[in-house]
C-alpha cells in the first residue's frame, strides 16, 4: 500500500488509514470521508478553483469596513493567499493595502 493519504484533520497524525470509504487516525480515533477533503476547495464566484498565488479581480464595489474607501470593481489582486474563515482570501489591494476578501466577490484571472 503505497498510497499518499492526508494527515488527520485533528491530530496530524500521519498514521491514516482508509477502511471502505473513510479515512480513519489511529492515534485520536477520528474518522472523516474523501468526499470532506475534495469539497474544502475554494472557488471563485463562477466556480473556478483558487489557489495560493493566483491572480482574481474584483466584481463588484465592496466598502473598506472602518473605512470611507471602496474597492472598485475591476480592481485586479495579484498573489493572493487562502486562509480559514469568513474571509478566505489575503491580499494586498493597491492603494489600500492588506485586506481579508470573500472567495464570491471575486473571479480568477487567467494569465
Amino acid at each position: 500500500m503505497t498510497e499518499n493519504l492526508p494527515p488527520c484533520p485533528e491530530c496530524s497524525s500521519t498514521y491514516t488509514y482508509q477502511v471502505d470509504a473513510l479515512l480513519t487516525c489511529p492515534e485520536c480515533g477520528h474518522e472523516w470521508s474523501l468526499q470532506a477533503e475534495a469539497e474544502a476547495e475554494i472557488r471563485d464566484s463562477v466556480g473556478n478553483v483558487l489557489r495560493d498565488g493566483d491572480t482574481v479581480t474584483v466584481i463588484k464595489d465592496l466598502k473598506v469596513k472602518g473605512s470611507s474607501s471602496v474597492v472598485k470593481v475591476g480592481t485586479k489582486v495579484r498573489g493572493i493567499r487562502l486562509v480559514e474563515g469568513d474571509h478566505d482570501i489575503d491580499c494586498k489591494i493597491p492603494g489600500i493595502g492588506q485586506m481579508g476578501l470573500k472567495s464570491q466577490f471575486v473571479k480568477k484571472v487567467s494569465e
